[in-house]
């Protein structure tokens, strides 16, 4: 598969995913969001740069469990509880926030379970 972008064919998986995460750019991430049916917010913007960071710092995709507990806090009050905070993650990302991120951020795909 692929994903055309600035005049340009960039390679995809069959799941999506980029075979070069260094073809990655914006421009990328909005043709994927386009394909996957998400219109990107501010909200999701953040998310994508959290995991890239996340993914950069850790060599390793963020758990939900990592997520909840950072960007839960960072977020504020309405997200003290955790399942309130993964419940709003699903909302956004309804076919599992993690892999969809790291799909967005130009990632690997994740190999562990990352959604628990």
């Amino acid at each position: 598969m692929s994903i055309q972008v600035q005049n340009k064919c960039i390679e995809t998986d069959e799941e999506g995913f980029l075979r070069d995460p260094n073809a990655w750019n914006e421009c990328v991430a909005e043709a994927i969001a386009e394909r996957e049916g998400i219109e990107l917010t501010d909200m999701h913007w953040a998310m994508i740069n959290y995991f890239r960071t996340f993914y950069e710092d850790h060599m390793r995709h963020p758990s939900m469990h990592d997520w909840v507990r950072t960007l839960g806090r960072f977020h504020g009050k309405p997200w003290k509880e955790a399942k309130a905070y993964r419940d709003f993650l699903y909302q956004l990302f309804p076919s599992g926030p993690v892999q969809m991120l790291s799909k967005l951020a130009g990632l690997p795909k994740p190999v562990q379970e990352v959604e628990e």
